[in-house]
């Protein structure tokens, strides 16, 4: 396994605390929840954890549970295949002696979340040792007052919980970043002009160090000049392929188109904590043809759509 590069959180104080919170729990067995914006490196700290525990020997499982139930729960505990007859593992079985990382969390079904609960409690009867870290965008406790995110599966997997800030609420670190990537993505060749520093600082970063590094990557590709000018930092160039693309996902595949839409505005959705104004602003559509969307995805009978409040 690849070390990994906490260096790319920054220097902001309450970063370096979440890494240093981080590496205090990671010598225990304790479940981490980690919270923070798309693409802020939940996934990334989630393998600092695992690599700085007595388990970085052990595998390391990710699932992304914001994806059709069903599938879900067939990559978690495991499925038999209906041509062969052969059981194919989950992943809490995969990751035994290991860590196990529950990216999305807050997208379980609602009935799967008292079922998972469950077998957490019950993971010694089936000899499995393994640690329990989970990711999500959105604060789960104000979703377990609502009633919309189990309780007891809430208790056992958020023993620790560790909070990574927005990019942009961290302006040193986003000049830092910036400065690496171009210097890392360009070989040393190219550099930003004040005016195009001035551009990145004052940009919102909706996708954060994920976006930024995009940003970078397709400026150098197009930039003609060394110091690349205001006009030559292509922000907003990517804004589709960094959001089917953060830290959180399992990376694009072959889709339809209406897949891909789909896919589009659920994570605008769960990037806005389901503000559908918000949403709506992100992907450059009127309300009414989001809110048409989401109804649509309900009769078709999507999991996420049809539990959206």
């Amino acid at each position: 396994m690849e070390t990994v590069n906490v260096s790319l959180f920054g220097q902001d104080p309450k970063v370096q605390k979440a890494v240093s919170t981080a590496k205090n729990v990671s010598v225990t067995k304790a479940p981490v929840l980690i919270s923070g914006e798309a693409g802020v490196g939940k996934r990334t700290l989630a393998s600092f954890i695992h690599q700085n525990s007595n388990r970085e020997s052990g595998p390391l499982e990710f699932v992304d549970c914001s994806g059709d139930s069903v599938e879900v729960e067939n990559k978690i505990l495991g499925y038999r295949d209906e041509e062969t007859g052969s059981f194919n593992k989950g992943v809490l079985e995969r990751a035994n002696g290991g860590t196990v990382v529950l990216c999305n969390v807050d997208g379980l079904a609602e009935t799967f979340q008292k079922r998972l609960h469950g077998i957490f409690l019950e993971l010694d009867d089936y000899d499995i040792d393994l640690r329990i870290v989970s990711t999500t965008t959105k604060n789960l406790s104000k979703l377990v007052g609502a009633g919309r995110f189990y309780r007891g599966l809430y208790n056992v997997i958020s023993s620790n919980s560790i909070n990574l800030i927005p990019l942009r609420e961290r302006q040193d670190d986003l000049l830092m970043l910036a400065q690496k990537f171009v210097s890392e993505l360009s070989n040393g060749q190219k550099s930003f002009s004040p005016e195009g520093i001035q551009k990145i600082l004052s940009h919102y970063w909706t996708h954060n160090i994920c976006e930024l590094r995009s940003v970078v990557e397709a400026s150098i590709e197009k930039a003609e000049n060394d110091v690349m000018t205001e006009n030559e930092v292509l922000i907003g160039e990517r804004r589709v392929s960094a959001m089917m693309s953060d830290d959180d996902s399992e990376g694009i595949r072959l889709m339809s188109l209406k897949d891909a839409e789909k896919l589009l505005i659920k994570k605008a959705l769960i990037h806005t904590s389901e503000n559908r104004t918000q949403a709506a602003k992100i992907l450059g559509v009127s309300i009414r043809t989001l809110r048409n969307k989401i109804n649509e995805y309900r009769s078709d009978g999507n999991t996420y759509f049809v539990n959206l409040r």
